[in-house]
């Protein structure tokens, strides 16, 4: 049993004029309210119990709004209410809750979500209270109370809802409790309310946010006979009214926060990538945690851009803070970084201008931490560049993980910082994997022993995936809630054979183009791929000759052959190649529409020193 055994000084303070329930055990508050004031000699009693019944208030409301989540606040005013001002709580709200930032209308029916010191709620149609028993040694709470109740118009359910008066209390087995016991049937049925007995006191308290009531708090004592205090007076009511009202703007304040953390968070994942791009030559997965709903959202981010020469860009960042504002600032950031790394600029160039996108956000904006790394299958080398943030592990073939040790330079915002490069070898078999802090930093854990942690569980696990990297990652977190998001990004690399790959560098001369045909043409049968033959033959020809027009330095042309051919033609000119229409008598503007029409893809891709034109072809049958 969970409960934790309090002790008489624990106790909230008595109500006045109630003997104080000392429950052998009962859960424990974050935070125990105050202890009954001492009487002092000579005080007037009606005084001190004045000043009782105002600490309990105040140790009650502050309890019961020291919460945002909605289960932990239907908790809190269990917890206040029960034993101290009852025995048993029972709390339904609207089912669907409401959206409290406009009129829900009229409550068509309501659900038991948390019930204390009773067995209501527990498995379908109420039963009833709890033993005496059971309900002094600990409460019970739900988050489900079976199906939920029809709100009848004109009823007592409704009433009791939408009534204005103040509430009264009502003593079950006297004429003046008909109408609470009609109300108690609605609820819990005939059945539910036999299991009451006769004397016993119940409150029927509504619960209203700032538009529109939410739900319905019933509150009972057992006979006198039973317990040994009265059934609820006048200052019980008025104490009630006042913690119902506290506790109505609560759970209105919770359904607040839940909309406006599902919309972030929804922000968030929206401005995350569906899916990554599989470039040939490295295997590419991701994972996205996000933290405790306490932690609002967060700022990471990941991504996978494919650049020419079947190189990816490798992205992983972390904006500091948690707000909607991080949120934000993270979509920014994730789509400049998108452009300049298809700008095909060096890491340490790709954060420098990150930093400056930054700065021109406001100084007031939240700082980010990044590490931008890019894969190039063919060198089998990797380049990478961080900002701030945590180291990335790097795998060898031999399966010996390290932390990869960068310059770690300052978060990007801040400005006026350098930023440098490292390449490192990436042979075949080799993996990387990046990931944000919320992985290896955790409330009880330093960064310096979760990050040797990481290293030591990927060195040790025998993974075969990207998805399994990624996942064995994953292992090192501790059970429980995370107080941050974690974002990671495993790419294994496999690289592409050098016999697979055929470059040239191109004069830009009038000759060049059947050269280039020429040359495409041998590989291609080298390759064995003479079926493509005459359609790259057109379409490198095609491609060459307008390069060679727009020109100053050499041409290139790549063949690779992956499961694709993937021909790239790459000159110094910035302009980018743009179909347009042609007429019958034109004699020029016809090479991209052959390209479109005979390659499967095709695109143009601007560089720093100039553009890259590519188009794919599937590979025969059988190849």
């Amino acid at each position: 049993m969970r409960d934790q055994l309090k002790t008489e000084a624990e106790q909230p303070p008595a109500v006045p004029g109630q003997r104080r329930q000392v429950p052998a055990a009962t859960p424990a508050p974050a935070t125990a309210p105050p202890a009954a004031p001492v009487r002092r000699a000579g005080a007037r009693p009606e005084r001190t119990e004045m000043a009782d019944r105002l600490a309990y208030l105040d140790s009650a409301t502050r309890r019961i709004n020291s919460a945002l989540d909605l289960a932990a606040t239907l908790r809190n005013i269990g917890r206040v209410l029960v034993p101290t001002l009852a025995d048993a709580a029972v709390v339904h709200l609207r089912d669907p809750l409401p959206n409290v930032e406009r009129e829900p209308g009229f409550p068509e029916e309501l659900r038991i979500h948390h019930s204390t010191g009773t067995r209501i709620g527990r498995r379908g149609r109420p039963s009833g209270l709890d033993d005496r028993r059971r309900s002094r040694y600990g409460a019970r709470s739900t988050a489900d109370g079976g199906p939920a109740t029809p709100v009848t118009r004109g009823g007592a359910l409704a009433h009791a809802l939408l009534s204005r008066r103040p509430a009264e209390a009502a003593v079950l087995g006297t004429p003046a409790a008909e109408r609470a016991e009609t109300l108690l049937r609605e609820l819990y049925g005939t059945r539910g309310v036999a299991r009451l007995a006769a004397g016993t006191s119940v409150l029927a308290l509504p619960l209203r946010g700032r538009k529109a009531v939410l739900g319905l708090l019933i509150l009972i004592r057992r006979p006198p006979e039973r317990t040994g205090r009265p059934v609820f007076d006048a200052a019980d009511t008025a104490t009630a009214a006042h913690l119902a009202t506290q506790a109505g703007l609560a759970v209105d304040t919770a359904l607040r926060y839940a909309r406006e953390w599902e919309i972030a968070n929804e922000l968030q994942r929206s401005m995350l990538p569906l899916r990554l791009p599989q470039s040939h030559g490295v295997r590419i997965a991701q994972r996205y945690l996000p933290g405790e709903r306490g932690a609002q959202v967060g700022g990471d981010w990941y991504d996978a851009v494919p650049l020419p020469g079947n190189r990816v860009a490798l992205i992983v960042g972390d904006v500091m803070g948690h707000s909607l504002t991080s949120a934000a600032i993270m979509g920014q950031l994730r789509t400049s970084a998108q452009t300049l790394a298809a700008l095909d600029l060096p890491p340490h160039e790709v954060l420098y201008h990150l930093d400056e996108q930054a700065q021109r956000l406001g100084r007031e904006q939240h700082l980010a931490t990044c590490v931008y790394a890019v894969y190039d299958p063919i060198a089998n080398r990797v380049v990478m560049a961080n900002a701030g943030h945590v180291p990335p592990v790097l795998v060898r073939p031999d399966g010996i993980a390290e932390l990869v040790e960068l310059d770690s330079g300052a978060p990007i915002g801040v400005g006026g910082v350098d930023f440098n490069s490292v390449e490192l070898p990436a042979p075949p078999g080799s993996a990387l994997l990046l990931f944000t802090d919320g992985l290896v930093e955790t409330r009880t854990r330093p960064i310096s022993d979760g990050l040797e942690m990481l290293r030591a569980r990927i060195a040790a696990a025998r993974w075969q995936s990207p998805e399994q990297l990624c996942q064995e990652a994953l292992r090192i977190l501790p059970p429980g809630d995370r107080g941050d998001d974690i974002a990671l990004l495993g790419a294994c690399f496999d690289g592409i054979p050098a016999g697979d790959v055929a470059h040239w560098y191109l004069q830009p001369r009038n000759e060049t183009p059947g050269r280039a045909r020429r040359l495409a043409a041998h590989t291609l049968r080298r390759w064995g791929l003479d079926e493509l033959s005459e359609a790259t033959e057109l379409m490198v020809s095609e491609l060459v000759t307008n390069a060679v027009q727009h020109a100053t330095r050499p041409v290139t042309l790549s063949l690779v052959r992956t499961a694709r051919l993937r021909c790239e033609v790459g000159d110094d000119s910035p302009l980018l190649p743009r179909p347009r229409r042609t007429g019958p008598e034109d004699e020029r503007g016809r090479g991209l529409q052959i390209v479109a029409r005979c390659a499967d893809r095709w695109g143009a891709t601007r560089l720093g020193t100039g553009k890259v034109v590519w188009f794919e072809q599937r590979l025969p049958a059988g190849m």
